[in-house]
């Protein structure tokens, strides 16, 4: 089952963990130095805040179970003529994960991801960094839609 993740940058972590506990009714199930994150099932989501973009929504995403899903909600971004940027093995947000990273027609970021495993480090995005870097311009809240030529 697909789960959607939000992640929303925050100029403060614990003011905002603590009005998010109080919203979900939960706490959050990781909490760091600069991130915190809430697996949800009423409503099933991927809650995550973080310190390290400006403030507001950094990105959002599918959370998908297994590689396979992975692969087929890839292959409908490609199949939509979308540029990925794929990543295996990548070391974001706390976690390992293999991803597909696309831009949507406005500019906002979507994730596409399946966890494997926990990480010791916040570690970065090398996908989407090799997005942004090739973009002139790029809108306020997000990466714009892709060029035609690929980096990756």
């Amino acid at each position: 089952m697909k789960r959607l993740h939000l992640h929303v940058s925050v100029p403060d972590l614990a003011q905002s963990i603590r009005f998010y506990e109080t919203l979900f009714g939960a706490p959050a199930s990781v909490v760091k130095d600069d991130y915190a994150k809430w697996m949800l099932d009423d409503p099933r989501v991927n809650f995550a805040i973080s310190t390290h973009r400006a403030a507001g929504l950094d990105h959002v995403g599918i959370q998908v179970e297994s590689a396979e899903e992975l692969s087929e909600l890839s292959g409908r971004l490609k199949a939509a003529g979308a540029q990925t940027f794929d990543e295996a093995g990548a070391t974001c947000c706390y976690a390992k994960s293999d991803k597909s990273w696309v831009s949507d027609p406005a500019g906002l970021r979507w994730e596409t991801f399946h966890t494997l495993g926990e990480a010791t480090t916040y570690g970065e995005d090398h996908a989407m960094a090799a997005l942004e870097a090739s973009q002139a311009g790029s809108a306020c809240c997000g990466a714009p839609a892709p060029k035609a030529s690929a980096c990756c």
